[in-house]
């Protein structure tokens, strides 16, 4: 299975986000695992939030079914009840197999004042034909109770908009988290011009794969390098 993981800019136009993205999954080989950045099809458009939740639910019939035979992660921007929320989607083989709305949302660019809240009982492992996945969104990475969580997991997928003052922030976390959790770890950052790239894949060892100036970052999937650590390092991760 190819690990992928995106990076790309996010525009004014909606619409050119979705064919943007739906270009980079199309270039894509059968049983990939994308994971796309945070809110890409729309960015943090506060005041453009209704158009927001348009071109999500425009993306998510296309995403059904561009994901046959491929995992595809990303987060949207969804209404519930005349609430907006910052909610990660994850699709495989034509269906929606995973929702969880970000919980931690970020105070520095008013995320507090325009979204909800999700519940935090939907940051969990799931499975899906036996592989485990998690789910962090951005700003959750800092919160290492999360971490424990997620604990058991094969491969944790980080969409993000991660800022570019905190770049370091960002590499140091992602190769923490994989260490720690003795996983993958797939994490897909914006690469707007104040965001901080950083976008990679790093296995259970911390060996990393980043490339600020591709698109796409690929590694392959071992689920033995996850095996090997957790024999080698037995901290009790199952």
């Amino acid at each position: 299975m190819n690990l992928i993981s995106l990076q790309f800019q996010t525009t004014q136009d909606f619409e050119q986000n979705l064919e943007t993205l739906i270009s980079h999954i199309e270039q894509t080989d059968d049983n990939s695992f994308i994971v796309a950045p945070e809110l890409c099809l729309n960015g943090y458009a506060y005041d453009r939030l209704d158009e927001a939740v348009d071109i999500s639910i425009q993306a998510m019939q296309k995403l059904l079914t561009l994901s046959k035979n491929r995992y595809i992660t990303l987060t949207l921007t969804t209404q519930k009840n005349g609430n907006y929320y910052n909610t990660l989607h994850c699709f495989y083989n034509n269906k929606l197999v995973h929702t969880q709305s970000k919980n931690k949302l970020f105070v520095l660019n008013d995320e507090k004042k325009h979204f909800t809240q999700g519940d935090i009982e939907d940051i969990k492992i799931i499975d899906v034909d036996g592989l485990k996945i998690a789910f962090m969104i951005c700003f959750e990475l800092r919160f290492i109770d999360f971490w424990q969580r997620l604990q058991g997991a094969d491969i944790i997928c980080i969409p993000s908009m991660w800022g570019k003052p905190r770049k370091e922030h960002f590499e140091i976390l992602t190769k923490a988290l994989a260490v720690a959790n003795q996983c993958y770890v797939v994490a897909s950052n914006s690469s707007n011009d104040d965001m901080a790239s950083s976008s990679g894949i790093i296995t259970p060892f911390g060996k990393e794969s980043r490339d600020d100036s591709s698109n796409m970052i690929k590694m392959i999937y071992n689920h033995d390098e996850i095996k090997k650590m957790r024999r080698y390092m037995n901290v009790g991760i199952k």
